[in-house]
């Protein structure tokens, strides 16, 4: 029996050790165990935790050890696999099903506390293609599995600076041509797209997706933004898509939680439907883009969080880009429909999510973006109203149900205009 450190952790030992390429901790170590059985790895005190192939936990440190294994496809989509392991299966044959060579190195377990220094375990040319910044598939088993065609779009993500290896995408546009795509869970696509908002550059990810096609299979409503004009005055860059990208990464510049990110992602779906005719201009898109959103979520079973806070970004942007000119009323009625009273920090998110919108457009990444601090401050005025002592008042007078909101309403718009006029006067004084 002998025991190997596999995967992204070899991957990140090496890439670590050269200068002049990013540095990425890989907390998470995977291990491969050669000669062994089920039944061995029991009697070594191994928990067995693998429901479709034999993964077993460290009873001391809880990490993960599989035996090497092959796959063999048995049916579309990422289920369709039979497994085979026994103790006849050799590391090479665990490596050879593996997705990108830079992921298919290993070392030996004596070893593993400093990968970088041992004697690396690499049959497909991994290293090479650290050295190179490629992403390469290792065999042609990676048709097989259309998961490794997000995978990858999420490393490109991760390692900005890779391109993809020509072969590898022609791989994968037929892969999408051959509907493998299709048969992906939604599970699955959220997973994996999730993360891959959450990496260095998530641009990087849909631009793999969408030059491959799988964007248009997975994310249509994504997808039609290329192409679409806007009005340069307000965007620079013109292209919807581009502004897509650009808000993406603004998202990841200014460490956006993934809530943030997927509202970005979402924000502006609706310009993919302007009317032809109307074009630059995008009247109404945020009531589109909130009805599209709506079966992005339902499709890809989006966490009720994201979901959420997108809706309100996707219906709001607009407004909160515009407040500047509000009146105390109008900001309140803003507040109001954000639910901000009642959800203070999602409401910081809405915020966030709109300086990402804002600085991601063509020269102006590094401006201010002051609606983000005035919006916070008219929060802040209008939760200063004691309700109660309002609601008491207006019950006094025979008010109720609705009438009583009205006056708690009111209450507020006159906390903020006088706040807000308070401030006016103190700057102008300065």
């Amino acid at each position: 029996m002998k025991t190997y450190l596999v995967g992204g952790a070899v991957r990140d030992a090496l890439m670590a050790r050269s200068t002049d390429m990013p540095a990425s901790a890989h907390v998470d170590r995977d291990w491969v165990v050669v000669g062994a059985t089920p039944q061995a790895m029991a009697d070594a005190g191994f928990l067995p935790v693998g429901r479709d192939f034999p993964v077993f936990l460290h009873p001391q440190t809880r990490e993960e050890y599989a035996l090497a294994r092959t796959e063999r496809k048995t049916a579309p989509g990422y289920h369709g696999f039979a497994f085979h392991t026994a103790a006849g299966v050799t590391l090479e044959d665990d490596l050879a099903r593996r997705d990108l060579t830079i992921n298919a190195m290993a070392v030996a377990a004596e070893q593993a506390d400093h990968p970088a220094r041992g004697e690396v375990i690499d049959p497909h040319g991994g290293q090479r293609d650290l050295r190179e910044r490629v992403l390469r598939h290792v065999t042609g088993a990676f048709a097989e599995d259309p998961v490794r065609i997000l995978r990858l779009a999420r490393f490109a993500a991760r390692f900005p600076d890779f391109s993809v290896a020509p072969d590898t995408m022609a791989l994968m546009r037929q892969m999408v041509d051959d509907g493998e795509v299709d048969h992906l869970v939604a599970e699955r696509v959220w997973q994996e797209l999730s993360r891959g908002l959450m990496e260095q550059r998530p641009s990087r990810m849909l631009e793999v997706l969408r030059e491959c096609g799988a964007l248009q299979r997975l994310l249509p409503e994504v997808n039609r933004l290329w192409g679409v004009p806007q009005r340069a005055d307000y965007h620079p860059e013109v292209d919807t898509g581009v502004h897509l990208l650009m808000v993406l990464d603004m998202s990841a510049q200014l460490a956006a939680p993934l809530t943030v990110r997927f509202a970005c992602l979402c924000h502006d779906l609706g310009k993919g439907t302007t009317p032809a005719d109307v074009l630059p201009r995008h009247i109404g898109h945020e009531e589109r883009s909130a009805k599209l959103l709506k079966g992005v979520c339902e499709r890809l079973r989006v966490p009720v969080d994201c979901r959420e806070l997108a809706d309100v970004v996707a219906r709001e942007h607009g407004n909160i880009h515009r407040s500047g000119d509000f009146g105390a009323a109008a900001l309140v009625r803003l507040l109001e429909r954000c639910d901000a009273l009642r959800k203070p920090s999602r409401f910081d998110e809405v915020l966030l999510a709109c300086e990402c919108d804002a600085r991601g457009r063509l020269g102006q990444q590094a401006q201010p973006y002051p609606q983000r601090e005035r919006l916070a401050q008219a929060l802040r005025w209008a939760q200063a109203v004691d309700t109660a002592a309002v609601a008491a008042q207006a019950q006094a007078e025979g008010l109720a149900g609705a009438r009583v909101g009205e006056r708690i309403h009111q209450a507020r718009v006159a906390a903020v205009a006088q706040a807000s006029g308070a401030a006016s006067r103190a700057v102008a004084g300065d």
